[in-house]
């Protein structure tokens, strides 16, 4: 054969021997997958793949190779093969066979034969992507932190034995109706559920840490939740002094990667029986858990930014319900969510007589009182009337002073003196702002300063601060009083305690100090301003807040808020009555069929993909949507869906269900949140 004539035949069987090679490189055995020596006792691993697809929430099967037998424990982190590409997952469970017909995958390999997924997290785990409409694999990543092999690697020695003095508890509690029964029942292994209102200068962590001490005593472990770092390192304290040293680790983010998974597998070794921390030790591995703590739930810190958004209260109470184990809600105001709790008599209620409360603290509400308009005819119109005046001025001989300002910097909003049209920048139309005493206005969007601006509506150059914020409320106080210092607290410079000596400490809504043997008075300011957010949760918070900084006063100091005393928030508060407060909201709540008394999700997204998302929901049949309207200024739209209690769990399986099939499908992403804490 001629060289162009075989050069000829080999192109025309080019084809047939390429689709040969295609062939038998698709039923090679790939690298891996070959048939390998799988375990003798329960060959199939049943694993939780982390892959964030709805349609894809579900474990698969794999096959145990022998070399990973005593490895591939449940719990234990592992690499699989998964649609083309290795990735991690969680062994939940080890069994006999499997319902699949074909030929199992192998593992990969064990990450690490450390069981860091409890049983019992991994069922909490389903239940909250049930409750949230969400993914396994989104809560697992919240549940368990990140690897850390150096950490790992180092063992803990086991806590010793707590310090117990009941009889101390017992004392701690006296002051409260039904608080010696709770710790009785704590103490005896029972698991009682309580909604705790905290009287005004109460030692919180204290008491908290007494309730600890009791669940010790029973031979089980505690999980105590707190909005933030301060109050995480106050209850830590109060830990150490109560039941010792070495009984209890920290579960926060601060502290850094390697020291969080140290103390987490402390836990899930059964090493230390007590976890404090922030939002993630809700899932904190606690071996024979019989007491569930959190201390001020109605704190925004504690809804979760990450989905599927799980409030740590929520996480919590099913904990409590999964793991039989009893639950303390505590905090200086009640929310509706704790509030409901009560009216359903799933937890008893613990306060402090009325007397009590008298004799801890005296509030009154200045600016508009007819008998201060009497004597201050300009009352009213004031920032600081002469009553809060007069207070600071008598309580600095006694120590210090806390003012409360709802606005951070100087003076965050201008406006026209003459007309009071909102001054805006002449370029981007943004808001402006002063920095400081000395400084021209700037835009606080695009931050080019104002030094000639004029009124566009009057043609005024005079400019006035409507709101004025901590820099110059302290600027301020600090011309009235010169002779006394003023601190500041708030933002990033947020003090964690001030000594007993006469100052004046200016703080922004949770970023109050702690004074050590409490302040002699406080002041809250521009209470009308917390009140004027238009929110559903409104009311609920600005009693909340008043509370949290008034309940740092010393036992008979005094609290002036100033503001509109026909306020029903500010009525609750002269009261010291933040159940009475509570069970209003809710009778609201349930007339206008709004939560906890109804169950509501939001949808938000792109218009086209909502409008998808609603197309092929099933709702439940006592459900209803509303809207979809145009939400904030992304182009986005944002429907609200809403259905009663009882059918809550049938509307987030709905959505669950949705969100499958629009996972398989590959639609435009749908943002949901089930019962947001802002509406």
């Amino acid at each position: 054969m001629t060289g162009s004539s075989q050069a000829s035949a080999q192109q025309e069987a080019l084809p047939g021997l390429r689709a040969t090679v295609r062939r038998s490189r698709a039923t090679a055995p790939k690298a891996g997958t070959q048939s390998k020596p799988v375990a003798e006792t329960d060959p199939v691993a049943r694993v939780l793949v982390d892959v964030p697809l709805a349609h894809l929430d579900r474990p698969f099967d794999y096959a145990v190779p022998a070399t990973m037998g005593e490895d591939a424990v449940p719990g234990a982190r592992v690499r699989v093969r998964f649609a083309g590409q290795d990735v991690d997952g969680f062994v939940l469970e080890r069994a006999g066979a499997s319902d699949h017909a074909g030929r199992l995958t192998p593992l990969r390999r064990v990450v690490s034969p450390e069981p860091v997924l409890l049983p019992e997290i991994a069922g909490l785990t389903g239940r909250l992507a049930e409750r949230y409409a969400g993914s396994r694999a989104d809560v697992l990543r919240l549940a368990v932190p990140p690897r850390h092999a150096t950490a790992e690697k180092a063992a803990r020695e086991p806590a010793p034995e707590p310090t117990l003095d009941l009889e101390a508890g017992e004392r701690a509690w006296a002051d409260y109706r039904h608080g010696d029964a709770f710790l009785t029942h704590l103490s005896s292994g029972g698991s009682p559920r309580a909604v705790w209102t905290a009287a005004p200068a109460a030692d919180w962590p204290t008491l908290v840490a007494h309730a600890a001490a009791a669940t010790r005593a029973s031979g089980r472990g505690v999980v105590i939740c707190a909005p933030d770092l301060r109050d995480v390192d106050r209850v830590s304290v109060a830990l150490a002094a109560v039941l010792g040293p070495d009984q209890h680790v920290k579960l926060v983010a601060d502290v850094g990667p390697q020291a969080r998974y140290r103390d987490f597998l402390a836990l899930s070794r059964g090493a230390v029986r007590i976890a404090v921390g922030t939002r993630a030790a809700a899932f904190a591995p606690v071996h024979d858990l019989g007491l569930l703590a959190i201390w001020d739930d109605g704190d925004d810190l504690f809804a979760e930014p990450r989905a599927p958004y799980p409030h740590t209260r929520e996480t919590l109470l099913l904990r409590a319900e999964q793991q039989g184990a009893a639950a303390l809600l505590g905090g200086f105001a009640r929310s509706v969510e704790t509030a409901y709790l009560l009216r359903t008599n799933w937890a008893h209620e613990i306060t402090a007589p009325r007397a009590v409360v008298r004799e801890r603290v005296t509030v009154q509400i200045a600016g508009a009182a007819e008998e201060e308009l009497a004597r201050d005819p300009y009352a009213r119109g004031a920032r600081l009337p002469s009553t809060a005046f007069q207070t600071i001025r008598r309580a600095l001989t006694d120590g210090p002073v806390l003012v409360q300002t709802p606005r951070s910097g100087y003076a965050p909003s201008l406006a026209c003196e003459r007309c009071r049209g909102p001054a805006r920048c002449r370029h981007c139309s943004g808001p402006l702002v002063l920095t400081g005493v000395m400084t021209p206005p700037v835009c606080r969007w695009c931050g080019v300063a104002e030094d000639s601006w004029a009124c566009p509506i009057c043609g005024h150059r005079g400019l006035r601060a409507p709101v004025l914020g901590d820099s110059r409320t302290a600027e301020e106080l600090g011309r009235s009083f010169p002779q006394v210092p003023v601190r500041r607290s708030s933002g990033d410079h947020v003090l964690a305690e001030v000594s007993r000596q006469r100052e004046i400490v200016v703080a922004t809504p949770g970023a109050e100090p702690i004074a050590r043997e409490g302040y002699a008075a406080v002041v809250l300011l521009d209470t009308w301003l917390m009140l004027a957010r238009a929110d559903l949760r409104t009311e609920e918070e600005s009693l909340r807040r008043w509370l949290n900084a008034a309940a740092l006063v010393r036992p008979g100091g005094s609290v002036v808020a100033v503001g509109d005393a026909s306020q029903a928030a500010l009525q609750a508060l002269v009261r010291w009555d933040p159940a009475g407060f509570a069970e209003r909201e809710i009778a609201q709540r349930r007339e206008a069929r709004l939560p906890p008394a109804a169950r509501l999700a939001t949808l938000t997204g792109e218009p086209g993909a909502v409008d998808d998302l609603l197309t092929i929901l099933e709702l439940p049949s006592a459900a209803d949507v509303l809207g979809p309207v145009a939400f904030g200024d992304r182009g986005e739209w944002r429907a609200v869906l809403r259905a009663p209690r009882s059918q809550g769990i049938a509307l987030s399986r709905a959505l669950g269900e949705a969100a499958r099939v629009r996972s398989a499908r590959k639609l435009d992403p749908v943002r949901v949140q089930v019962d947001p804490v802002v509406l």
